[in-house]
């Protein structure tokens, strides 16, 4: 019988602004568990401002380190997955728009991917201050694109991002 492959260490963010916020982050989180994706760590909640030209909530954040015994591509097929059960509908959507679930890869480990329903690194990973700052409290010397998250952050406005104790 073949060896599983060792898993490998990979950063999700969590976001929601649509009905309970913190259930559906935390089914989220339950879900990747139970599809054998294990969370190593998890920061707070934060409370960020929507980005994008719809009104709408703001949403809660969160960024997650996982150990994946799967692919890049295989944990968006299981992301998306999880998005459907979680009741989000992503061809009723308004691009930016409101969303029950939003799960982005952010980064994962040892992988570079530029494909069009793909990108790792995450293209603006270091330009939204919703991610960097969950980021940095689980990783704070966590860089790309050759710029810590630390760094990036320092640059961008965190006004109207608050942790949230749940």
């Amino acid at each position: 019988m073949p060896a599983e492959a060792p898993a490998r260490r990979a950063y999700l963010c969590l976001g929601s602004n649509v009905g309970d916020r913190a259930e559906a982050l935390g089914g989220a989180r339950a879900r990747l568990d139970a599809a054998g994706v294990k969370i190593r760590a998890a920061s707070s909640l934060y409370e960020t401002p929507p980005w994008g030209p719809v009104p709408q909530g703001p949403y809660l954040n969160q960024v997650v380190e996982v150990a994946s015994p799967m692919g890049p591509h295989a944990l968006l097929d299981l992301a998306l997955g999880i998005e459907r059960q979680l009741g989000r509908d992503r061809s009723r959507e308004v691009r930016y728009g409101p969303r029950r679930i939003d799960i982005d890869i952010l980064w994962f480990e040892g992988e570079t991917v530029a494909e069009e329903d793909l990108e790792i690194p995450h293209p603006r990973l270091m330009e939204r201050a919703f991610v960097l700052v969950p980021l940095t409290e689980i990783a704070p010397d966590f860089a790309a694109f050759g710029v810590t998250a630390k760094a990036a952050l320092a640059g961008l406005d965190v006004s109207g991002i608050s942790r949230i104790d749940i």
